[in-house]
């Protein structure tokens, strides 16, 4: 269950700054 949450952590800040950032540019 840790590397399941670590993943989830990970994806929450991946997202926040790169994933975050591209789909704003697609959306924008």
């Amino acid at each position: 269950m840790e590397i399941s949450l670590e993943g989830k952590v990970a994806l929450v800040t991946g997202a926040s700054r790169g994933i975050g950032k591209a789909i704003a540019k697609s959306y924008v």
